[in-house]
């Protein structure tokens, strides 16, 4: 069993609902508030990778765990979770969940773009209301939304994606501000590439400032409470003030342009 963190598990609370919790980033979120000893509820569409991982992480740690197996963006996908963590008090939230339509814009089924924004916004939104004012009345708490460098700027073949991202940025400022005067950490996290397994599903090559999920996972528990978003990575730091402080909008757009010109899936 490793040791735990009490400092953070009364700073937050003793559950944590992490929401694409069964594999890559989700996963490593999972296993590092385990190992400061929070307690967790684990959320993902895949039920078996769900139970191994909270075997593993029980095993390991000593936490508690329960799993729910759904989408979502299913439009009761809330009620579902809530109805899940019942009495429990739900003091740290990681929204990591999302649905990455990749393609030219006139080519994704229209499906793909309303899942999209029912995954990466209404999803991410839901969560934030349901648990926040608990949060908030009881004077702690946090929450990470996990939203991409993507949402910088626009960023063609990952255009809806990108759009998902920008908004989750922005409602993760606001919440910081709003929720941060109870005592509440709110912040978004905009990570570049990460290597994990659904950058293998993607056609493209590894791309400058490559993280693994642990070093995310890292750098924005570090950066809770410090201010609304953190961009991991130094070489990522570097290239969003260029993005998105330095560069012409045109010219930030048509440099994602270059960079993502020949993803694909597969």
């Amino acid at each position: 069993m490793s040791r735990s963190d009490p400092d953070f598990r009364k700073r937050y609370g003793p559950w944590a609902v992490v929401a694409g919790a069964s594999e890559g980033l989700g996963r490593a979120f999972a296993t590092e508030l385990a190992r400061r000893g929070l307690n967790l509820m684990l959320v993902a569409r895949k039920e078996a990778a769900l139970q191994q991982t909270a075997g593993e992480l029980r095993e390991a740690h000593g936490v508690e765990t329960a799993v729910l197996a759904l989408d979502m963006g299913a439009p009761d996908a809330i009620d579902q979770i809530a109805d899940a963590v019942g009495e429990r008090e739900v003091g740290f939230i990681v929204a990591n969940a999302a649905f990455v339509p990749i393609g030219q814009f006139s080519e994704i089924a229209p499906a793909d773009l309303d899942q999209a924004i029912a995954v990466n916004c209404r999803g991410t939104l839901q969560l934030a209301r349901r648990f926040l004012p608990p949060m908030a009345a009881r004077g702690r708490g946090g929450m990470v939304v996990m939203a991409s460098m993507a949402g910088l700027q626009g960023t063609p073949m990952l255009t809806t994606y990108a759009a998902t991202k920008a908004f989750d940025l922005v409602l993760a400022e606001g919440l910081w501000q709003e929720f941060g005067r109870h005592g509440v950490h709110v912040i978004g996290s905009a990570a570049g590439a990460i290597a994990d397994p659904n950058l293998a599903k993607v056609k493209t090559k590894r791309a400058p400032g490559t993280l693994s999920p642990d070093a995310v996972v890292s750098e924005t528990l570090a950066a809770l409470g410090k201010g609304p978003r953190v961009v991991p990575g130094r070489t990522n730091k570097f290239a969003s003030v260029l993005m998105s402080r330095l560069l012409p909008r045109h010219v930030a757009v048509r440099i994602m342009a270059m960079n993502t010109k020949d993803l694909r899936t597969g």
